[in-house]
């Protein structure tokens, strides 16, 4: 047996990727930063400003399904760097429009949508061409390093460069998000294309929508998994939609202080990126899942009743740390089940029914902040995803079993 056999590695090809996410995932994190300040700028009405983030997601609802036939379909790689170079351009004329002070909420929810569009490619992707990059047995060290270069960029270096260059100049954060996506795709462009699915000779896309359909719909865990996804987002929405007004306007932060807040919530994120494949290794699968769901429950109560930031970051350092671990356990057990071939369509269906409530979810947050006020939203998200998960909990565990 050679050394390579006995102790697999992961490939050159896998850290090209993981580079390129990080440096997508620091423009990414000032977009996120910038974003919810600039709508704030904009309109103080948080129905409005839930416009927005639902803009952003609603392509997880429309566009998963044919995005996953895609992903399929064609090349992998090229349709990851060509949905970075596209959002590139998308976010540029964002930058545009605000140093000229030409930005509304509709203009900014269509290029939210247009963006969002982008994003669902290329997340598909990137899932899919992991397992052809890496080795099986690596898969949760694949993914948690996946996870904690994200939350590195998207969350712990990402906010506070956003906040301080929105402070700065309103239009800074989405140029560092502009040269962010074009230098990611730059290293995409090199990526070697390991297992390129054949262009050419395939079903209609109805056809092959329905084939990724059934799969999921013939596999229990998974399904319930999904759904599971679809429910605990929404939830997650529906509180994370009225974060940016409870931190700005009752706990009295500025513009650097939001993004400090989001970096520190951060660090649990990043926790749970480095040690979730070891937490999953000690605790096995199911306790890990539902050590995950229940903290989730708890926490998000306690979040819209933050006397202080303080109180604030360390709850949402908590969620942060054990979603990355239903995220680290999740993935990869997608990437390990559905044969290559339909995974992009498997999981697009997946993502759709986790991802597309999300819409929802921003604008029942946006109903419940501007009803109930801001502190009201987190608790209403952790009641009802305290409620799913003992409907669904005896299900989920005899599935796991199984």
């Amino acid at each position: 047996m050679t050394q390579s056999e006995a102790a697999p590695r992961l490939t050159s090809g896998y850290w090209r990727l993981w580079w390129a996410t990080g440096i997508n995932s620091v423009g990414d994190g000032a977009f996120a930063a910038a974003v919810p300040l600039l709508a704030v700028t904009v309109t103080q009405d948080a129905r409005l400003v839930s416009v927005v983030s639902a803009a952003t997601f609603l392509p997880w609802l429309l566009l998963s399904l044919p995005a996953g036939v895609l992903v399929d379909r064609y090349d992998r790689v090229r349709l990851m760097w060509r949905a970075q170079a596209i959002q590139a351009v998308i976010v540029g004329v964002i930058a545009v429009l605000v140093a000229f002070d030409r930005i509304d909420v509709p203009v900014l929810a269509v290029l939210a949508f247009a963006l969002g569009a982008c994003t669902v490619v290329f997340s598909n992707a990137a899932q899919a061409v992991l397992p052809d990059l890496v080795a099986k047995p690596l898969l949760h060290q694949a993914n948690g390093h996946q996870q904690a270069i994200t939350t590195v960029g998207l969350q712990f270096a990402g906010p506070p460069v956003g906040g301080l260059l929105f402070a700065i100049g309103a239009a800074l954060p989405f140029g560092l998000d502009a040269a962010s996506f074009a230098l990611s795709a730059v290293l995409l462009v090199s990526l070697a294309r390991p297992g390129a699915p054949r262009e050419g000779g395939h079903p209609p896309m109805r056809a092959a929508i329905a084939d990724g359909l059934r799969w999921l719909a013939g596999h229990r865990l998974l399904r319930i998994l999904a759904v599971l996804l679809g429910v605990n987002t929404f939830c997650w929405q529906l509180g994370n939609v009225s974060l940016v007004l409870l931190a700005t306007q009752e706990l009295h932060l500025d513009a650097p202080g939001y993004g400090l807040l989001l970096a520190g919530a951060a660090i649990g994120s990043l926790l749970g990126g480095l040690t979730g494949a070891l937490v999953v290794e000690r605790l096995g699968t199911l306790p890990a899942l539902l050590a995950a769901l229940v903290t989730n429950v708890v926490t998000f109560a306690g979040i819209g009743l933050s006397p202080n930031a303080i109180v604030l970051g360390a709850l949402l350092a908590v969620t942060g740390f054990v979603t990355t671990l239903w995220n680290i356990v999740t993935v990869s057990l997608r990437q390990q089940i559905v044969p290559s071939g339909l995974l992009g369509r498997v999981n697009s269906v997946y993502r759709m029914l986790g991802w597309g409530l999300m819409p929802l979810g921003a604008l029942a947050g946006g109903l419940v902040a501007h009803t109930f006020g801001v502190h009201a939203a987190y608790p209403v998200a952790g009641a009802l995803r305290g409620i799913f998960l003992l409907v669904a909990l005896p299900v989920l565990i005899r599935a796991m079993r199984d």
